[in-house]
């Protein structure tokens, strides 16, 4: 059954040895699989309800700010047996003594590029379509929603790509005239809250990844490639996971054939998965599903 607690409330697949022997073992129980608030749909809808039904599991989801998730791993203040951050740079705050050794290696896999979503309703919608974001977003009036640049990577992006663009267009007060100060309450939202505030109304505009906007038919505007900026997904089973056999069951499915499938089916653009860490702690089963980084 799958269980949502959260921050918000026939095709045959041949499988590698490891993963079919995985397959082979007792049911996994519950899995706490904490992941950044951008996959809310696809781990509650998609992944987690197909992991419990396929391998007889518990999917337990925790959405958060990956950096937020981090911390709260480091404090102990959550259970975690698998963790899915959206910047690889995120595991570098679990990894080591010094910090715990939470983290010993993790699993690149996806990627997903920054972009504007809008409200339909929004009296900027028919702006949005016809004239330059930049300028849009600089209207007096207009509604910003973005997440906290020190609780998610989202976050930091979104003041990235206003400093990029400014350097790109010449423009060296975009920032300012469009976010304010990088911390700036009338902006900064819990990133678990952002899409529906949106939908609702409250805002007319935010910062997403482009697999929330497809995954949530939400309209957007894509960026100009000269100055797209995109999260990367990682994933890894950490150190201390009370359910190591349930939480390595549960990334060899996610990097698997159902797991990659679903992926795609919500959005995500897929890379091969690359290894980065301690190559030696690596399960079989993952391991069989992806390389070292070079």
């Amino acid at each position: 059954m799958l269980r949502r607690e959260v921050l918000l409330g026939g095709l045959t697949f041949a499988l590698p040895p490891a993963m079919a022997s995985a397959r082979s073992a007792a049911a996994p129980g519950t899995v706490n699989v904490l992941y950044a608030g951008s996959l809310v749909n696809l781990m509650e809808h998609g992944v987690g309800a197909a992991f419990d039904k396929i391998e007889g599991a518990d999917f337990r989801g925790y959405a958060g700010g990956s950096n937020k998730l981090a911390n709260e791993i480091k404090g102990k203040l959550v259970p975690g047996d698998v963790f899915i951050s959206a910047n690889p740079k995120v595991n570098a705050a679990l990894m080591g003594a010094t910090n715990g050794g939470w983290v010993d290696w993790y699993v690149t896999f996806a990627k997903s590029p920054l972009v504007i979503g809008y409200n339909p309703s929004s009296r900027f919608a028919a702006d949005l379509k016809t004239k330059p974001w930049y300028e849009v977003l600089q209207k007096p009036g207009i509604r910003i929603g973005r997440t906290d640049p020190k609780l998610d990577p989202k976050g930091r992006l979104t003041l990235d790509l206003l400093k990029k663009a400014a350097q790109t267009y010449k423009m060296p007060d975009l920032s300012r005239q469009v976010l304010g100060a990088p911390e700036n309450p009338a902006q900064v939202l819990p990133e678990e809250t952002l899409v529906g505030r949106l939908q609702s109304g409250q805002i007319d505009v935010g910062f997403f990844y482009s697999t929330e906007t497809t995954d949530l038919h939400i309209p957007s505007i894509a960026l100009p490639a000269d100055i797209s900026l995109s999260a990367h997904y990682t994933a890894t089973v950490l150190s201390r996971a009370p359910n190591r056999t349930g939480a390595v069951r549960f990334l060899a499915f996610l990097l698997g054939p159902q797991g990659t499938a679903l992926m795609r089916d919500h959005g995500l653009d897929l890379v091969p998965p690359t290894i980065s860490g301690d190559t030696h702690k690596v399960p079989p089963a993952i391991l069989a599903l992806s390389k070292p980084a070079k």
